[in-house]
C-alpha cells in the first residue's frame, strides 16, 4: 500500500483512519489542512494546486518513511489533494498510529513540514476581486498558505495529551550575500527590491530572462501578463520552460519558475492582454514595468500608459540577430517612445520573431539587458546622462548609443503627456477589436464572415480551409467598400496585421470588424492544442 498519494477527488478518511490501525498501537495523531476563505487580508475564493506527479510521488513516500524509520511509528499516511478545491475542502491530510502519542505526534509534524518544504507542488490562489497569484508550497516559511492548518491533535485511547513538539525543518531563506556584498546594494539596497512590484509584459524569449534575474534578485512582488500557449517553436530561446509545458499557459508556466526559484516573492498573474481601458490602472499598481513583447502595439499602450501615470518603463526589441532597447523614465521633460516614433508604424514594417526568425540568445541578451536596467533603476545605481536609444548588434558584437532629442516627436505635439493621452483615448475610441475561436467553424457559427487578410504565398503554404474572403491587409483601407456587409473577422498569421487593419478600419466608420487574436498560429488543430485539450480533460 502507498505511504503518500496525490488525489485528484474527495479523500475517505474513515478508511484511511481504519488503514492506519495497529494492535500495537496506543496513539493515533492526524494533521488536516483546509482551504480557508482569506490570505494576507486577501478575500480567497479557492484554490489550485499542482503537482509534478513522479517526482512529488517518489519524494512523499520517500518522506513518510523517513518518519516511520525516525521516530519508530508503525504505520502512517499522506494524501495531498489537486485539481480545483472550493472553501473548506480538506486540501492535505496526514495521519500516523504509534504504540505512544509522543512519537505519533513527532512523525506527524516531521512528515507536515518535510511535505512543505520539500514536495514540487504549486498552489494558485483565486480572490474575490478576480485576481490570481500562484505560491510554491514547497521550500517556503512564509505565511501564504491558502489553507486553515490545525496543529496534530494526539488521540491516546483514553486520554488525549500533546507532548511536546519536534523542532520543525529549518525553512528555506533566499541567500543574497554575493548580492549584497556589493558597495551599492548592501542591505539596505536588497530591503528596496523586497519592497520593489515590478510588472513584467510577455514571458518570451525577453520575459524569460527578465523573470529569472528579478526573481533571483529578491523583488518582492512581480506581476506577469501573457496570454499564449506554450508552442514547441517557442523552447529555442524560452528557456524556462520544458517539452513537457507545451500546450499550457505560459503565465502560469512562467509563475511556477518564479515561486521554484524563489518562494520569497510573489506572483501575480493575468492571461489577458492589457488594454486601453485598464493599463492605466495596473501600471499604478507597480513601481516598474518591463515591457517584453514583440507587439508594437503592446509596447505604444504601455509607452502611453508609463508617461500618464509616472512609472517607468523598459522597453525592448528583437530582430534575427539585433535588438533595441529603451528607458522610458517617464519624467517630465525626458523623452518617451513616441519621441522617437510619434505613431505607431503597420505591423510588417517590423517583423516579429514569427516572421522573421530569431536566433535563441539573442532575446537573452536583450531581456538580460532589461533586467540589469531594472535592477539600477530600483536600486537606484549609476546610470549614463541623457536618454537614448540602445542598439545591440551580435553577429559583429557591439553596442551603439544614439541620444534621443526631446525636441524631436512628442514636443512638437504638446509634449510626452499631451500625445500620451491622446494615444489612449484613441485606443478606447477604437475598442477592443481581438475575439479568440479555436476553430474557425465557431466564429462562422457566430456569424463573422472571414476575410484571410494574409499575403497570396502565405494563403497557398496554409490555407484557412473555411470559406472566406480573401484581401491583403494593405488593401483593406483603399477597397473597404468592397467588404461584405455584416460583422467580418480578419485573420491573419499572428493576429497583429489583422487587429491593425480592424482598428483602421474602425476609424474609417466600419465598427462591426474584429481580428483572429493569435491569427492562424492559435488556431486548433495543432500539437501544443491537443496536448492541452488531454491535460486538460474533456
Amino acid at each position: 500500500m502507498s505511504r503518500f498519494s496525490l488525489s485528484a477527488g474527495p479523500v475517505d478518511l474513515v478508511q484511511l483512519r481504519a488503514d492506519l490501525q495497529q494492535p500495537g498501537s496506543g496513539g493515533f495523531c492526524s494533521f488536516e489542512g483546509w482551504v480557508r476563505d482569506s490570505n494576507e487580508g486577501r478575500e480567497v475564493s479557492g484554490l489550485e494546486y499542482e503537482a509534478y506527479a513522479e517526482l512529488a510521488q517518489a519524494e512523499g513516500e520517500r518522506i513518510v518513511a523517513e518518519a516511520i524509520a525516525r521516530y519508530g511509528v508503525p504505520a502512517a499516511r499522506c494524501v495531498h489533494r489537486t485539481g480545483a478545491l472550493e472553501v473548506g475542502d480538506l486540501a492535505v491530510w496526514i495521519g500516523v498510529s504509534g504504540a505512544h502519542r509522543d512519537e505519533a505526534f513527532r512523525a506527524c509534524r516531521y512528515i507536515i513540514d518535510e511535505i512543505k518544504h520539500r514536495l514540487p507542488i504549486w498552489k494558485k490562489e483565486h480572490y474575490l476581486d478576480g485576481d490570481t497569484a500562484w505560491v510554491a508550497c514547497s521550500h517556503t516559511g512564509r505565511a501564504h498558505e491558502g489553507e486553515h492548518g490545525h496543529e496534530p491533535s494526539a488521540a491516546h485511547r483514553g486520554h488525549a495529551h500533546r507532548h511536546d513538539a519536534a523542532a520543525p525543518t529549518p525553512t528555506f531563506s533566499p541567500d543574497y550575500s554575493r548580492q549584497t556584498r556589493l558597495r551599492d546594494v548592501g542591505d539596505a539596497g536588497q530591503a528596496k527590491l523586497a519592497a520593489a512590484r515590478v510588472l513584467v509584459i510577455g514571458a518570451g524569449g525577453l520575459g524569460c530572462p527578465v523573470l529569472s534575474y528579478l526573481a533571483g534578485a529578491g523583488v518582492g512582488t512581480l506581476g506577469i501578463v501573457d496570454g499564449d500557449l506554450l508552442d514547441a517553436s517557442n523552447l529555442h530561446r524560452q528557456t524556462i520552460y520544458a517539452a513537457r509545458d507545451i500546450g499550457q499557459r505560459k503565465v502560469d508556466l512562467a509563475a511556477r519558475h518564479v515561486a521554484q526559484l524563489n518562494p520569497a516573492v510573489a506572483v501575480h498573474v493575468r492571461a489577458q492582454p492589457l488594454h486601453a481601458g485598464n493599463v492605466a490602472e495596473v501600471f499604478a499598481q507597480y513601481d516598474l514595468v518591463v515591457e517584453c513583447t514583440d507587439d508594437m502595439r503592446s509596447r505604444y499602450l504601455s509607452n502611453d500608459a508609463a508617461v500618464l501615470t509616472g512609472t517607468p518603463l523598459i522597453l525592448a526589441s528583437v530582430y534575427q540577430y539585433e535588438g533595441q532597447l529603451q528607458v522610458v523614465s517617464a519624467r517630465s521633460g525626458e523623452p518617451c517612445l513616441r519621441c522617437l516614433w510619434p505613431d505607431e508604424p503597420a505591423p510588417g514594417v517590423a517583423g516579429s520573431c514569427v516572421e522573421s526568425g530569431v536566433l535563441g540568445p539573442v532575446p537573452g541578451v536583450l531581456g538580460t539587458m532589461q533586467a540589469v536596467e531594472a535592477l539600477k533603476i530600483l536600486l537606484d545605481l549609476p546610470r549614463p546622462a541623457g536618454s537614448a536609444l540602445l542598439l545591440v548588434d551580435l553577429l559583429d558584437p557591439g553596442v551603439q548609443r544614439l541620444p534621443i532629442e526631446v525636441s524631436r516627436g512628442c514636443a512638437r505635439h504638446g509634449g510626452c503627456a499631451a500625445v500620451a493621452q491622446r494615444g489612449l483615448a484613441q485606443a478606447r475610441d477604437a475598442g477592443e477589436v481581438d475575439v479568440a475561436f479555436d476553430c474557425l467553424d465557431d466564429a462562422i457559427a457566430a456569424g463573422f464572415r472571414l476575410v484571410d487578410v494574409r499575403e497570396p504565398d502565405e494563403v497557398a503554404a496554409q490555407p484557412l480551409d473555411a470559406p472566406s474572403s480573401r484581401m491583403p491587409s494593405a488593401q483593406l483601407a483603399v477597397c473597404a467598400a468592397e467588404l461584405a456587409p455584416g460583422p467580418l473577422l480578419l485573420v491573419c498569421a499572428s493576429g497583429r496585421r489583422s487587429a491593425h487593419a480592424a482598428r483602421e478600419l474602425r476609424g474609417q466608420g466600419r465598427r462591426d470588424v474584429y481580428s483572429l487574436r493569435g491569427g492562424v498560429l492559435a488556431l486548433q488543430p495543432s500539437r501544443a492544442r491537443a496536448i492541452a485539450k488531454v491535460r486538460r480533460g474533456p
